[in-house]
């Protein structure tokens, strides 16, 4: 596998990926996989994903700037809480705070919320996600 640079925001999403699965106090193989199938589809080995949750960075000021990198990183985010077919009331309210952190409007957060949990348990892409928010 090509050696990729991993950059400082792609490891603080991994690390919300990982806040994310475990926010509901059952960490479940579904979640791990879906953590692991993520790194492997951003390039990123099992050993560098584990690299990168066993010596964690303090990402709370790395957020994503653009559009496309913010959609991009909550689908991830709403894909992990899904990914047991179940969103807790912890997975949601983590989520909420996501949606704010990301810089979106509070007012509109429980919408955004909402529509990403929607377009997850229907199948919709990143890419149709973002069609959708820009048209």
């Amino acid at each position: 596998m090509e050696n990729i640079q991993i950059t400082e925001n792609l490891k603080a999403h991994f690390l919300r990926l990982y806040q994310m699965a475990i926010c509901d106090d059952d960490f479940s193989t579904l979640e791990l996989k879906m953590l692991y199938k993520c790194a492997e589809d951003r390039g990123i080995s099992p050993k560098n994903l584990d690299e990168i949750l066993l010596n964690p960075i303090n990402f709370r000021s790395l957020v994503p700037q653009t559009i496309e990198e913010k959609v991009d990183y909550l689908y991830d985010l709403t894909v992990m809480i899904w990914a047991d077919g179940i969103v807790s009331p912890n997975e949601y309210s983590a989520m909420e705070k996501y949606v704010l952190m990301f810089g979106f409007l509070e007012e509109n957060v429980k919408e955004i919320v909402d529509y990403l949990i929607h377009s997850v348990k229907t199948g919709k892409n990143k890419t149709d996600i973002l069609y959708e928010l820009k048209n």
